[in-house]
């Protein structure tokens, strides 16, 4: 009796010591983990309920986390935990915002109804076949590469746009040209429109401080123009790793804009260049502040006016759009991006961005340190500060919106083209195909 007495209170003792580090782990590990389930929660709801597709799982990259994700509901809300149990986070869908982390349902009032009839691409007619466009196509798509080198380059959608009119246009099987499709930092550049409708209109300047009442400190110097160029010096590191904002501000807190604004200086303001998405997040909770239009400000200022019909900014619980990292949009409407830039704002016959504003936006971010050289304004040039070209071979006027994953849109004024490249690429290199998809493209609308 004395020895069982004695194996039951080593065998609880044991249990008590697993159950104890088990717990120590898991809450060490728990931003980590949240950050897991988080992008789980938000990608299932917004594959499904934003893109209209079925399979969410196959836009998860590699993770050793994947396999004991558990991934419930459709937007109503979506739900994933690690093993059914840990680390639980919900996606709400709400129409017109797309999904949104939040313990409880958000928000976010009314979405401003938006009319196709102001793109001019979203009914325009299949492009005729034309042997040198579907050559670029085909380069696009890795054609020519190993089944498996052309199935990791996963590209999903390329479009060709010339003086105005959608030329070239493919898709891969799952996708067509209704299937919104996730520009991820390519929203950065759309917020760089944004921005400018909002200065044409007189409700910010590229020069406005102060732009936080908190803000007492130096960070007081901040500029709208300092967000714009990721010169705030604000702390950051966008690594996606634990512990780090950028993983804490997408998975971890409801008020985005409040945190990254709660942040402390690195660096002096407008001295030093670090890429970050919360720059922009918290311009447009600044932007969201000044018009007090909520969630629906991109609606309204931008994705309206241009005819922007399958076209989402997702909202944080706090109303304050992600323009970081979650527009989704048709290829065909991120093409009226492209366009849009192309013609320096002008839409319809109407100025909605101030003359010039794209030129302003394309001059060089001149500072002593930089982790993204040839970064203007949230939109990347070829022509790098030293006077180099990025890609020899492209015309140097040629600039361009980047997203994670090989999003890319990319302008060419000279050649008056518009490129639009989708896919989903976590383990390729896009840019061999990309680029010279763009060169067949020029050469053959020449």
């Amino acid at each position: 009796m004395r020895i069982l007495r004695r194996v039951i209170v080593v065998v609880a003792v044991t249990a008590l010591l697993l159950i104890t580090a088990f717990t120590g782990v898991y809450l060490w590990q728990q931003p980590i983990l949240l950050t897991g389930t988080g992008y789980a929660a938000h990608n299932a709801c917004a594959v499904t309920e934003v893109a209209g597709r079925d399979r969410p799982e196959t836009d998860l990259p590699e993770n050793p986390l994947v396999p004991y994700l558990d991934v419930a509901g459709a937007g109503d809300p979506t739900t994933a935990t690690l093993l059914g149990q840990l680390a639980h986070q919900r996606a709400w869908f709400v129409d017109g915002f797309g999904c949104t982390l939040a313990g409880a349902r958000p928000d976010l009032g009314p979405a401003t109804p938006i009319a196709a009839g102001a793109n001019p691409f979203t009914d325009a007619p299949v492009p005729s076949a034309d042997a040198a466009i579907d050559a670029a196509l085909a380069t696009g798509f890795g054609d020519g590469l190993a089944e498996a080198d052309a199935a990791a380059l996963g590209t999903r959608a390329v479009l060709i746009v010339k003086g105005g009119e959608l030329v070239g246009e493919r898709y891969a099987d799952g996708f067509d040209a209704g299937t919104p499709q996730l520009g991820w930092s390519m929203t950065k550049s759309v917020t760089n429109l944004l921005t400018g409708v909002l200065a044409e209109q007189g409700v910010v300047a590229l020069g406005d401080d102060g732009l936080r009442p908190e803000w007492t400190d130096a960070r007081a110097d901040i500029t709208i123009e300092d967000l714009l160029r990721q010169t705030s010096g604000l702390e950051w590191d966008e690594t996606y790793d634990l512990g780090t904002p950028i993983t804490r501000m997408l998975y971890l807190e409801e008020d985005m804009g409040g945190y990254v604004a709660s942040l402390p200086l690195e660096h002096e303001p407008g001295t030093v260049q670090e890429y970050s998405s919360g720059n922009t997040t918290l311009l447009c909770d600044i932007l969201v502040e000044r018009t007090g239009l909520g969630a629906d400000l991109p609606r309204q200022a931008l994705l309206g006016p241009l005819g922007l019909s399958s076209a989402v900014i997702e909202a944080d619980a706090a109303g304050t759009p992600v323009c970081s990292s979650y527009m989704w949009a048709t290829p065909r409407d991120w093409a009226a991006i492209g366009q849009f830039a192309l013609q320096d704002g002008e839409w319809n016959g109407e100025r909605l961005l101030p003359d010039g504003w794209m030129e302003r936006s394309l001059e060089p971010t001149e500072v002593d340190e930089t982790d993204d050289p040839g970064n203007g304004m949230s939109w990347r040039t070829n022509v790098m500060p030293d006077g180099s070209l990025r890609w020899p071979e492209l015309p140097a006027d040629a600039y361009y919106a980047s997203g994670h994953d090989g999003q890319r849109v990319l302008v060419v004024p000279s050649e008056e083209l518009v490129v639009v490249r989708m896919g989903f690429t976590p383990e390729a290199e896009v840019n061999p195909s990309f680029v010279g998809m763009v060169e067949q493209a020029v050469d053959a609308l020449r």
